[in-house]
């Protein structure tokens, strides 16, 4: 008998404790809070993903070949139009180095001999035994021969020791343009192809003015119809949290690209506002164009929202207590906020449900 009942006041404990966990899952279940309708600002942007570039970027090249000899700058390197930047080391192959050795010495031979023949025709036309024309005609052929033996010796001249006879120095490299020094691509002693008619030639160095940089980046498809040239752009640099830089949207490519699975429209934006600290090529960064704004109109979270369709509601509590659903119009969402147009009233509450446990 006393088994019994210790039997029962288990099966009756056992019962409570059930009773209690399923009544507080269900009242849990039930369970709301609500949200106040509210004023806020909402603004709808599109995400371009991208990095900071210069807007003209230069590469160094050499149109003479050879050996690195000296290099003048160094990574970093602010430089003006005409500032020396590497010297090449002429190092011609023993065939270029003969046949320019050759080809001055026949000018040479030639040279001579028309001086020699124009010797005795001005001493023939100084006394009358020759033609005007004649002696033009000769005269023409010394003054070619002359220039053909100049540019023979300039010729052995670069490729022996990169100077003309002249003294104007064609080994030293000039800046092309006023910049930055952003990358070196060669060391002294490295050997240098010459740019030429039909071969790209040895990149030597990359210049870059820092003071006119730009955001180049990449915008998905769904956003790329909402943009117009000329919008306002908020930009977020990785390395620079606490920087806020602002600009426009300057260009949106027609053409789209395919980047892994996704297609893709390249854009450009030109950096209004640097802020305070020095920008930097390369830098990460995000570019939140503006779309459209709207201030101080009424907002719920849109997770609030029940879309049906055409038709957009939320449930919300009147003075009593009691939960209703109730259609609204609605506007412009910023992906977590979403404007009320019409249905809701400033301060008004619409239900917010516990989100469903996984059983």
């Amino acid at each position: 008998m006393k088994k019994i009942a210790i039997g029962t006041i288990i099966v009756v404990v056992i019962a409570g404790i059930a009773f209690v966990i399923y009544g507080s899952s269900r009242k849990k279940q039930e369970g709301f809070k609500t949200v106040e309708v509210a004023k806020n600002n909402i603004t709808e942007k599109a995400l371009a993903i991208g990095r900071l570039e210069p807007r003209q970027e230069v590469q160094v090249k050499s149109k003479i070949s050879g050996i690195v000899l000296t290099l003048h700058v160094d990574i970093g390197d602010d430089v003006n139009i005409g500032d020396p930047l590497i010297t090449i080391s002429p190092n011609p192959t023993p065939l270029e180095f003969t046949e320019a050795k050759r080809q001055l010495e026949l000018a040479q031979v030639d040279f001579d001999n028309a001086r020699s023949i124009y010797s005795r025709y001005k001493e023939l036309y100084d006394k009358r035994l020759v033609s005007q024309q004649e002696f033009d005609g000769n005269k023409a052929q010394y003054d070619q021969s002359v220039l053909q033996l100049q540019l023979a010796q300039e010729k052995f001249d670069l490729l022996q020791k990169g100077v003309t006879a002249d003294g104007k120095n064609q080994n030293t490299i000039l800046s092309p343009t006023k910049g930055t020094v952003l990358e070196k691509l060669v060391n002294e002693g490295d050997p240098v192809v010459p740019l030429t008619s039909y071969q790209a030639g040895t990149a030597l160095l990359t210049l870059a003015p820092m003071t006119d940089l730009i955001f180049k980046g990449t915008v998905d498809e769904i956003d790329v119809g909402k943009l117009i040239e000329g919008m306002p752009v908020d930009l977020k640099i990785g390395a620079l949290p606490n920087e806020k830089l602002s600009g426009r949207l300057s260009k949106i490519s027609p053409k789209a690209k395919r980047q892994d699975n996704t297609t893709l429209f390249d854009l450009e934006v030109e950096i209004g506002q640097a802020g305070t600290k020095d920008l930097r090529a390369g830098y990460s960064a995000n570019a939140e164009i503006i779309i459209n704004r709207k201030d101080s109109v009424l907002v719920i979270p849109e997770r609030l929202v029940t879309f049906i369709g055409d038709t957009s509601r939320v449930e919300i509590q009147d003075s009593l207590g009691k939960v209703n659903f109730k259609d609204i119009q609605v506007g412009l969402s910023d992906g977590m906020n979403i404007e009320v147009k019409e249905g809701l009233a400033l301060g008004e509450k619409v239900v917010e449900r516990p989100p469903k446990e996984i059983e």
